[in-house]
């Protein structure tokens, strides 16, 4: 890969990051801890996952931080991290599958796995604290419903449901996006939608 190459793909990480730390910052949120659902947060990762896992790794641990600086819980913040499993996951799979976008069919069955992914690591990283007693001041609202609707329903459904929208966002925001930013074909996944 060229030196310009490397540059282009550093600045479009970077500035991915930025928007992935803006956005829980200055976006609205819905917080019914330990469930959170910040509108867009999963844009910048999903896009970064489109252009390679070395960039969809990166902006997703920096974005991470962006739920710190705002002021989320550290629950929050630690199912914030966990988009790296979902973020590498899919990137490496579309790294090795370029056509699984190429149809709105198989963009909805990636997009329902992705995001059943990133649903399970955060319902995982949330059953710790919960069974753990750690932050017990966060549960004692949801204890008494019980961990299938605390946990497995706000968190784990409510994240798949939101990683699913915010996939469709991101999928309309870089179907543009792709043709106007020139990163080397072999370093991006390229959506192919058929109109008809």
């Amino acid at each position: 890969m060229k030196s310009n190459d490397k540059v282009k793909i550093m600045t479009i990480s970077a500035l991915l990051s930025a928007l992935g730390i803006l956005i829980p910052m200055t976006f609205p949120s819905f917080r019914a801890e330990p469930a959170s659902y910040t509108l867009a947060s999963h844009v910048p990762i999903t896009i970064a996952m489109f252009i390679s896992p070395t960039v969809a790794t990166f902006v997703a641990i920096i974005t991470s931080l962006g739920f710190l600086i705002s002021g989320f819980h550290i629950v929050i913040v630690a199912r914030a991290m966990t988009h790296i499993i979902f973020a590498l996951t899919g990137s490496l799979i579309l790294k090795k599958n370029k056509q699984l976008l190429s149809s709105i069919a198989k963009t909805s069955l990636f997009s329902f796995f992705i995001s059943f992914i990133h649903g399970a690591a955060e319902v995982g990283v949330v059953s710790f604290f919960y069974f753990s007693g750690m932050y017990s001041d966060m549960f004692s609202a949801y204890r008494e419903k019980g961990f299938l609707v605390s946990v497995v329903l706000l968190v784990g459904l409510g994240t798949i449901i939101h990683g699913i929208v915010d996939f469709a966002i991101s999928t309309i925001i870089w179907q543009p996006l792709q043709n106007i930013i020139t990163i080397p074909v072999s370093a991006r996944v390229k959506l192919h939608r058929k109109t008809s």
